[in-house]
């Protein structure tokens, strides 16, 4: 039995011998404690004096042959354990490698079944299994190290053929380089697609935002008067800095399409949307420039039509007390009616310029091709004609005055 050359085909066959051998040891343990016994009692008779059954030297050979073929028993059952022992790890070494190469083959089959995604939520979903993967590879990395260190071991003794192990040992490494390559590459995958999609969806978040831009901008509201338009004007002056904002997001938007992987910027429907999104960016930023005017005109005609208001109502005022006014026949009254025309006077230089400025807006309006020239022409026409009265009347009651003025030195010389 401790002669045997039967090492094991496989761990279980070895565990079974290991197992099989131990009981053989404790055989050999419990023979050695008999032998010992009986070679004591033995040599007893080796000492007698007077009447010996047998030889003395003859008991003592026969005593030392037992004691040595017990020790070469137990050397040989020593021997014996360090083989199988030796074997176990060998076939430890070969299944641990078995199952490296398993476990190899069962990712290999996973990354080749896997798809990039097809979408960011799903992509980010792939990225995040991929690097619990990348956990696993870690993981059984440093498992197969400490193998690939027991092989070296196992031919470091030189127990063994080394040509089984060395072949095994550079097959896995490099069905595992292989592994590592894939892994690599399918993360590259994953990181090219992450990013593709990122840029889709920035790039969808932008076009959402300059469409509602668009709408505000290319709106028709310009107020109902002074207040409201100068509101509307506040408004859209913080949507055009927002505009302006992303101005340099749309200007990176091609930077960022170069930085794609080539599968993906070279693709007809990403620089398609890329176009669009620069031409819509362009509409917006132009629509926007002319709602500008547009609220500053109308924020123009509505001060006009307020200043116009203000200069009428005067008018109105002057013209009534002007028809009314009846120029006095009296020295006094007359001196106190012509204080009244110099203040008038600076009133009038006063209110004459208000109305110039009203004629210098309404040129503005009309040479800018305001929709409303012909509405504030006509109002400037109708104030013009009503100042015009005014100056009329105050010239014809000066006239008056002057000429009864004239009596009246006339009268106070004779």
């Amino acid at each position: 039995l401790l002669v045997s050359k039967d090492l094991g085909k496989h761990l279980l066959e070895v565990e079974d011998l290991l197992q099989k051998h131990g009981l053989l040891e404790a055989d050999i343990s419990a023979q050695t404690e008999r032998v010992q016994a009986l070679n004591a009692a033995a040599l007893k008779f080796s000492e007698l004096e007077g009447y010996q059954p047998c030889d003395p030297q003859i008991i003592c050979n026969r005593v030392n042959h037992v004691q040595t073929c017990l020790e070469e028993l137990e050397e040989l059952a020593a021997k014996r354990r360090k083989e199988l022992e030796d074997s176990r790890q060998l076939w430890t070494f070969f299944q641990e490698m078995e199952e490296a190469e398993a476990w190899i083959r069962e990712k290999e089959k996973i990354l080749a079944a896997k798809t990039c995604g097809r979408d960011l939520s799903s992509v980010v979903t792939l990225t995040n299994k991929h690097k619990t993967m990348l956990g696993e590879l870690g993981n059984r990395r440093a498992l197969l190290h400490q193998t690939m260190k027991k092989g070296e071991k196992i031919l470091a003794k030189k127990s063994f053929s080394s040509v089984g192990i060395q072949e095994k040992m550079r097959e896995v490494c490099l069905r595992w380089k292989k592994l590592e390559e894939i892994t690599g590459l399918h993360q590259q995958r994953l990181e090219d697609a992450l990013n593709f999609f990122q840029f889709s969806a920035e790039t969808d978040d932008l076009v959402a935002w300059l469409q509602d831009t668009y709408r505000i901008v290319s709106s028709d509201d310009f107020g109902h008067d002074d207040y409201s338009s100068q509101a509307l004007l506040r408004k859209h002056r913080a949507v055009v800095d927002e505009v302006e904002k992303h101005r340099a997001a749309v200007l990176s938007l091609r930077k960022q399409l170069a930085l794609l992987a080539p599968d993906h910027r070279q693709g007809v429907d990403v620089q398609i949307r890329v176009v669009e999104v620069e031409q819509l960016y362009g509409e917006v930023a132009e629509v926007a420039v002319l709602r500008t005017q547009w609220l500053q005109d109308a924020l123009a005609v509505y001060r006009m039509f307020s200043e116009v208001h203000a200069c009428e109502v005067w008018v109105d005022e002057k013209e009534q007390w002007l028809e009314k006014m009846e120029v006095p026949e009296e020295l006094d009254e007359v001196e106190v009616v012509q204080h009244r025309f110099e203040s008038l006077d600076q009133e009038m230089n006063s209110v004459m310029g208000r109305i110039l400025d009203v004629n210098q807006v309404v040129q503005q309006l009309v040479d800018g091709g305001h929709p409303s020239s012909d509405e504030v022409r006509s109002c400037q026409d109708h104030l013009n004609s009503r100042w015009n009265r005014v100056v009329e009347l105050v010239e014809s009651k000066k006239s008056q005055l002057s000429s009864v003025l004239k009596i009246q030195n006339f009268l106070l010389e004779c």
